[in-house]
């Protein structure tokens, strides 16, 4: 009879057995904490994922917008520079109040660029919500900043909101591409610009008025201190700098494309030639320059110049309803053409209230806040609106409008400059700066 293990026998097979166990299930336990591990990742991303998709409401679903929005205070940052467009922002504000509960805040600014600084600061940051802008009133060069650098909601917004419907996309293409920079409906268009000159008819004589660059350059000449622009990089001042590039450039498509630095001297000639012989017979020699539009404005109501301009064809109509301007000031432009844009409302891409965003956007492209913006009494700004594809109520209040005695018609305006791409402007401007900048 074979006798079974000694005891010490089997107490070592036992420690060996319980030692290969604890082992084994120590292998087993690491593998499940890497496991988990990874399916605690996996899930706490789907979860930023979902977090991240929440932070920006679906304008297809307008319902819900409406109901985030609710109690929201939209910061919009936008040019304060003239009082009847601040009149017009305060209007929207109440409105939306009234009708959907979203707060406006009108953030008064002079330069466009220090509201994007304030977004690529925040990104830079790691300030991806919450962030201190939720609307920007922008186009042309601070658009292609904005979306070169990734600031901005993500696309397609624009063209899914309610009253994109009635947006004339057919006939205005600068509502899709802004200063040759498609937008991919990362802003929303509201209001149409072109760019036109005004004088007092009771001093000056309407048929002696300039119908091109050159002519202005004559007329300035044989009128020295009579006419001046706003300093740039103020958006009207760099405007005129731009209309005198698109007339004297020897080919103008260039202007599509961006700047070729080693050419640059050699395209832009023309245009600084020009301004070498216009300045020293510019309003106080060229020495000082008015820093916005209202401030050139005043000069013509004071009589210190004779011929100002504006990116609006009812501006001087508008000025005259407010008393700015007397009712004998009248608008002509340059058979040639002048410049035309559109102007538009973008989000950031880390805007704090964005529902509230996008119901003012919407609000703001509406028939009836539309005609408002229209009426030279209120503003003048050109409708973005396809007019026959408004309801038939709202449709009969454009025709009805007043467009004002210094107003052009629509046949009038002559034909309509394409923007530069963003980088001639940039470029421009800094060459300006240099040449005369000293000077003020």
């Amino acid at each position: 009879m074979r006798s079974g293990p000694r005891r010490s026998d089997f107490l070592q097979q036992q420690r060996a057995l319980t030692l290969s166990h604890r082992r084994a299930h120590k292998r087993v336990s690491f593998r499940e904490v890497v496991l988990k591990f990874l399916l605690s990742a996996a899930v706490s991303l789907l979860a930023l994922t979902r977090l991240a998709f929440a932070a920006e409401p679906d304008p297809a679903k307008w319902d819900e917008v409406l109901k985030d929005a609710k109690g929201e205070t939209v910061y919009w940052n936008a040019w304060g520079g003239a009082e009847n467009i601040n009149a017009y922002i305060e209007w929207a504000g109440g409105e939306i109040e009234k009708r959907y509960g979203v707060k406006l805040v009108h953030v008064k600014l002079d330069d466009t660029a220090k509201a994007v600084g304030t977004v690529l600061a925040e990104k830079a940051a790691g300030k991806s919500e919450g962030g201190a802008v939720d609307l920007i009133w922008i186009n042309g060069e601070n658009f292609a900043s904005m979306k070169r650098e990734g600031l901005l909601m993500s696309p397609g917004w624009a063209e899914q909101l309610p009253n994109w419907r009635y947006v004339d996309v057919d006939n205005k293409p600068t509502i899709r591409t802004d200063f040759t920079i498609p937008v991919d409906g990362l802003e929303s268009p509201w209001g149409m610009a072109k760019l036109v000159f005004s004088h007092d008819s009771a001093k000056t004589d309407p048929a002696s008025m300039p119908k091109s660059a050159d002519e202005l350059l004559d007329w300035a000449k044989a009128h020295p201190g009579r006419f001046t622009y706003p300093q740039p990089p103020d958006f009207i001042g760099s405007s005129f700098l731009k209309q005198v590039l698109s007339e004297k450039i020897a080919d103008r498509s260039l202007l599509q494309k961006p700047v070729d630095e080693t050419s640059f001297e050699q395209v832009s000639k023309p245009l600084f030639d020009y301004l070498d012989a216009l300045n020293p017979v510019l309003w106080r020699s060229g020495k000082a320059f008015p820093q916005n539009y209202p401030a050139m404005k005043q000069l013509l109501a004071d009589s210190e110049v004779d011929i100002i301009f504006a990116f609006n064809p009812s501006e001087a109509s508008g000025a005259i309803a407010a008393g700015e301007l007397p009712d004998t000031v009248r608008s002509f432009t340059f058979p040639g053409g002048t410049l035309a844009n559109t102007h538009f409302v973008a989000i950031p891409f880390n805007a704090a209230a964005k529902a509230g965003a996008l119901v003012l956007a919407d609000f703001l492209i509406s028939p009836e806040a539309q005609a408002r913006k229209q009426d030279p009494k209120a503003w003048g700004d050109p409708t973005v609106l396809a007019i026959d594809r408004l309801p038939a109520e709202a449709k009969a209040d454009f025709p009805a409008l007043d467009l004002g005695v210094a107003t052009l018609k629509p046949e009038e305006l002559g034909p309509a400059l394409d923007e530069p791409h963003p980088s001639w402007m940039e470029r421009i401007e800094t060459e300006w700066k240099r040449r005369y900048g000293a000077a003020n």
